[in-house]
């Protein structure tokens, strides 16, 4: 997850790409260039462990003028983590 939240502060559509999961992958990723990112609070964690194939993490990442909070789901893909989707939990 932190990976993937450095890879928006970066702007790296292409690593966000490569470690999203293939079944929900979208085709392209269109970043706004203009979010300036500004912390990541990992919220809580299952599973994720070298022993383990799935995972959630649950974050609140904030940007100037706004936040995101999610839950979301990773699967490992030929043993790397990817991905799937997530939900905002109320």
């Amino acid at each position: 997850m932190r990976s993937r939240y450095c890879a928006f502060v970066r702007g790296d559509a292409a690593y966000l790409l490569r470690t999203w999961h293939p079944r929900t992958r979208p085709a392209r990723l269109d970043l706004d260039p203009g979010t300036r990112w500004t912390g990541l609070e990992v919220l809580a964690t299952t599973g994720g462990s070298a022993f383990h194939t799935t995972g959630t993490v649950t974050f609140r990442a904030s940007w100037r003028g706004g936040s995101l909070h999610e839950h979301s789901r990773f699967e490992r893909v030929e043993g790397a983590w990817a991905y799937v989707d997530g939900d905002f939990p109320e």
